[in-house]
Parts: structure tokens; C-alpha cells; sequence
């Protein structure tokens, strides 16, 4: 319902205006009225409406001074100016100030309301235009991110010739050309999780994005369930040491002004002269990146950086070994969100931050293994698995002594053992998944007409963040969430135009789309069709 607030000092015509038209009614909301533009402003401000019908002289402040103010803070207001002065300069002042109708008195109601509801029409016209616009932008968006996610792939793949990165950079709307780049991996944590949704975390990842989209820079590129990566350019007027401080300087200060319950973890690689070494920077960024499973969070490391390890000058003691002392939340950590393509980054840490010393003796690297296979073996139990399905695929250490009889058969048996957990660990979140995106599904299916339903509600529905929630939509179907919205719905109008008499208009309202005009572009743009072409050939 519309707004409407009143200004005028003859207070007949005030009251006359106010009383003698039912703005209920006919659809409006009378919210307000004042006897000048000093007093109106303010009411103005607070009740913010949708037309402002006002004369133009009056005490105080007259109503084109008054719609001069009202225009600089609500631009889209429209404006009715009431006169009894038909002249020609006034009526040039308000179109200056951009007023939508000039009415000269006396003015009946039923002139009035004729005004007033010529304006309504291009009030909802407008809006409508809005959120075609706004959908229109949500769509882009959505394919745009996927589009980056593929194309950082391959480019930091080592496979692609530079030309063509450069070319699908530039439609990709990265701009690459630089002096060096490098690139940092950046991870978000709530409640010491990545899954979850909440509304200070879209919070948080807002903050990065904005903060981000002021350097220019510092190309973002949204990976899902691995959070960002940011590619980071030098440039004429930036050098790459400098942006690098400045922007690690920012990201950790925009998480950290949000919310003191969220954590995360970076990693950076090493700087490269070419685009076709970006590869490199990615490699050494991923390294840095898997201390987020070693070491505390709320930090970024760089690619290279010393690693605290056990003291080196003594041999290892069967009195002396301290078991206590190894964390198995880290391994717990590793196994509940690590990737395949990080096992050989994390055993690689894991066990330089245990001592290579140590691991050299036969006892101590018979234990990690041990607690290596029971740390996956539990989590699998925990996962709905039999308890020896690990032994099944990966073979039983005790029935092979090979394993522990040099570190390097240590370190293949425990990169298998890792593999094959995440692996079934995948399998089993697939399920989940499989659950989780029968109840998505059913949601739009029920949802579908709601002309609001989006990402980010269909993502609360299933308590995922809308990130999370469209990487996993997107991988699990092979469609983006959006895709998929647009084919229900336009489903559910194909079948409204084969079994009803109803106008495209109606049925465009019916399965959620209010306006027409985009519906009907839909329609022809996935059935290659229009509506009334379907209905005809139906």
C-alpha cells in the first residue's frame, strides 16, 4: 500500500482533501499532514511516503523549496504540486525540481485521486522495473561466480597458454596484466566450523567483499567450501610487498571488526614475474594454506616460513616420548575438511612439525601411523562405517611390516590411509547432501510463487550459508540455484497455459514473477518460445 502525506495551509481544503477521499479504500495509506514545508519535513523524513502532494505557496516555507529538500533525500518520492497560480514560471521551477504532476485549484476530489493514481501506476511500474533489474543482477551474479571458480582453475593449472588466459580473463572480468603477482587462500570459520548459516557471518563476508572491491588491485575469487583466493597484482603505482601488507593488514582487521566468535586462516604464496607461473604462487599458497589444520587459527602464514618443531639434539627415549604431547585435534581437523589435493601438503607439515628426527625412529613413526589409522578409523565409525572397512582398502599394518621399514613406506601407507577416508567421508557427505537437497527442493517447490524466495532463504531453510549452500547446489545438480528456480517455475507456467484459461500476466503472478514483461523474456529465453506461441502449439 502507497503513502501519501499532505501539505497545505488552507486548512478546509486540508481537512476536505483528508476526510473527503476514502484513501483506504482506494489502496493508499494517508500517513501524514502539515500546514507548511517547515513542519512537513520533518514528519516527512520520519514516515517517508511515497507521494507528497503539497501546495506550492505557503507560509515558512513554500512547497517548491520544500520539494527541493524532500527530492536531495528521497529521490524517488513523486510529487504533486497543488496551485492556484497558473503560471508558467511555477510550473518551470517544478519541472526543474522534477515533480510529477502540477494540478491547479480548485482541484475535486475525483481530479485529485485521478492524479494520484496516475502516479501510482508509475510508482508500481517502477518497482517492478526495480526488481526485474535486481533478479536480473542476482542471475548474473551467481553464473559470474561460478564462471570465476572454472576459470581460476585453469589458471592456475600450468596448462593453459597465456593468451587465452588473458582472454577469458578479461571476460571473466579479470583484468590480469601486471609486473608480479601472488596470491593468498583465505578460510572463514563460525563456531569454529565452515558449515552454518548466520546472519553475522554473510555479515563478515560482506565486510571482505567491499573491502576488497576497493583495491583494484586484488582480483577475488570465490572457491565454496574452501573460501577465497585472491590473486594480488603489482602494479606502476602499487608494489607487490607493500599491497601485500596492506591488504593482509585489512582482511584480518575487516573479520576481526565483525565479530570476536569468528576465526580464520590464510596462506600465502611466493611472489611470480609471469602469468604462466601463477601456478607456482598457487602451489606454495596451498602449502602455507594446510597449517590451517597444525596450527592455531586467527593467523596467515606465508609460503617458507620456519615451522617450530621438537628439539633435534636428542635421541628419541621410550621414557622420553610424550604422547600427550601430540595434538589428535589436528588430525581430527584435517580429516573432518580436508581435500585429497591436500594429503601430500599436510603429511608434509604434520610430520616436520613432529621432528623429522623423530620420525626417523622405527617406534616413534610405528605410533603416528597408529594414531594416523585410528584417528581416520573413528571418524569413519562416527561416519556410520564398519570399523574395519580402512584395513579392507588400504591393507592392515600389522599383517605388513613393509610399512614401517623405511619413512618413506610410512608416509605412502598414511597418505593412503587419508585418501581413502576422505574419500568415503565425500561418500557419506554426498548422502547427506542427497538429504539436504531433497529439502531444498521441496522448499522452492512450495515457495516457488513467493516472488522474495532467493538464495539466501532457501540456504536458511537447510541451515547452510548461501555460499556453502551454492557450491553444493551447483556440484550435486549441475545447475545453479537460480537455473534451477527458473525451471519450476517455468514448468509450473507451461502447465497453467495447457489446462487454464489464464492471461500470461496472471500466470506470470502465479509462479512468482511480477512482472510480466520479464516472465514472458524468460519464457521465450528457456523454451525458446513465447507463452502464447506454447499455448497455441499446446
Amino acid at each position: 500500500m502507497l503513502k501519501v502525506f499532505l501539505v497545505e495551509d488552507e486548512i478546509i481544503m486540508r481537512k476536505g482533501i483528508k476526510n473527503n477521499i476514502d484513501w483506504e479504500r482506494e489502496g493508499f495509506a494517508f500517513v501524514g499532514e502539515a500546514s507548511d514545508g517547515e513542519l512537513a519535513y520533518p514528519l516527512i523524513q520520519q514516515t517517508r511516503p511515497d507521494i507528497l502532494l503539497t501546495d506550492i505557496r505557503m507560509p515558512f516555507m513554500d512547497g517548491l523549496e520544500l520539494s527541493r529538500l524532500v527530492k536531495q533525500e528521497l529521490p524517488d518520492i513523486k510529487i504533486i504540486i497543488l496551485s492556484g497560480y497558473d503560471e508558467f514560471e511555477y510550473a518551470k521551477e517544478a519541472i526543474n525540481i522534477g515533480i510529477t504532476d502540477y494540478l491547479v485549484k480548485p482541484v475535486s476530489g475525483a481530479q485529485l485521486l485521478e492524479a494520484v493514481k496516475k502516479v501510482e501506476k508509475v510508482i508500481l511500474e517502477e518497482m517492478e522495473q526495480r526488481k526485474f533489474l535486481e533478479t536480473f543482477e542476482r542471475e548474473r551474479q551467481e553464473n559470474a561466480q561460478l564462471a570465476r571458480q572454472k576459470f581460476f582453475r585453469r589458471l592456475v593449472s600450468g596448462k593453459q597458454p597465456v593468451s587465452v588466459l588473458l582472454k577469458e580473463g578479461r571476460e571473466a572480468g579479470m583484468d590480469l596484466a601486471a609486473k608480479q603477482y601472488n596470491i593468498v587462500l583465505f578460510q572463514l570459520f563460525f563456531g569454529g566450523e565452515v558449515e552454518g548459516y548466520s546472519e553475522e557471518q554473510n555479515t563478515a563476508v560482506r565486510a571482505i567483499e567491499a573491502m576488497t572491491e576497493k583495491m583494484p588491485e586484488v582480483l577475488m575469487v570465490e572457491l565454496g567450501l574452501e573460501g577465497w583466493a585472491f590473486i594480488l597484482k603489482e602494479t606502476e603505482h602499487t608494489k607487490l610487498e607493500r599491497l601485500e601488507q596492506e591488504f593482509l593488514e585489512r582482511l584480518e582487521q575487516a573479520v576481526c571488526k565483525e565479530s570476536s566468535g569468528i576465526e580464520y586462516f590464510g596462506g600465502v604464496g611466493q611472489a611470480v614475474g609471469r602469468l604462466s607461473e601463477l601456478s607456482r604462487s598457487f602451489e606454495e599458497a596451498n602449502r602455507a594454506f594446510a597449517y590451517r589444520y597444525i596450527k592455531a587459527r586467527n593467523q596467515i602464514i606465508r609460503s617458507g616460513a620456519p615451522v617450530e618443531t621438537p628439539a633435534q639434539n636428542e635421541e628419541l627415549k621410550l621414557s622420553a616420548l610424550r604422547v600427550d604431547k601430540m595434538d589428535r585435534r589436528i588430525l581430527e581437523r584435517f580429516l573432518k575438511a580436508g581435500l585429497k589435493s591436500e594429503v601430500i601438503h599436510f603429511l608434509d607439515e604434520y610430520l616436520a612439525s613432529l621432528g623429522e628426527h623423530n620420525v626417523q625412529s622405527l617406534l616413534f613413526r610405528q605410533y603416528v601411523t597408529m594414531d594416523l589409522y585410528f584417528g581416520a578409523a573413528s571418524m569413519l565409525e562416527q561416519q556410520g562405517y564398519e570399523a574395519g572397512i580402512l584395513a579392507e582398502r588400504c591393507g592392515d599394518f600389522q599383517t605388513m611390516p613393509a610399512v614401517f621399514s623405511t619413512i618413506e613406506n610410512s608416509r605412502e601407507y598414511m597418505g593412503r590411509v587419508l585418501e581413502t577416508a576422505i574419500d568415503l567421508r565425500e561418500q557419506s557427505a554426498r548422502q547427506k547432501y542427497s538429504t539436504l537437497l531433497k529439502d531444498a527442493r521441496g522448499y522452492i517447490e512450495q515457495h516457488y510463487d513467493q516472488e522474495n524466495i532467493s538464495l539466501n532463504t532457501v540456504a536458511a531453510s537447510v541451515n547452510l550459508s548461501p555460499n556453502h549452500f551454492s557450491t553444493i547446489f551447483s556440484q550435486e545438480t549441475g545447475q545453479t540455484f537460480i537455473e534451477f528456480l527458473t525451471q519450476v517455475r517455468m514448468e509450473k507456467a507451461k502447465e497453467m497455459l495447457r489446462s487454464t484459461s489464464l492471461k500470461t500476466a496472471e500466470i506470470a503472478f502465479a509462479v512468482g514473477y511480477k512482472d510480466p514483461h520479464y516472465f514472458s523474456y524468460l519464457f521465450k529465453k528457456t523454451q525458446e518460445c513465447t507463452p502464447r506461441e506454447f499455448r497455441t502449439q499446446a
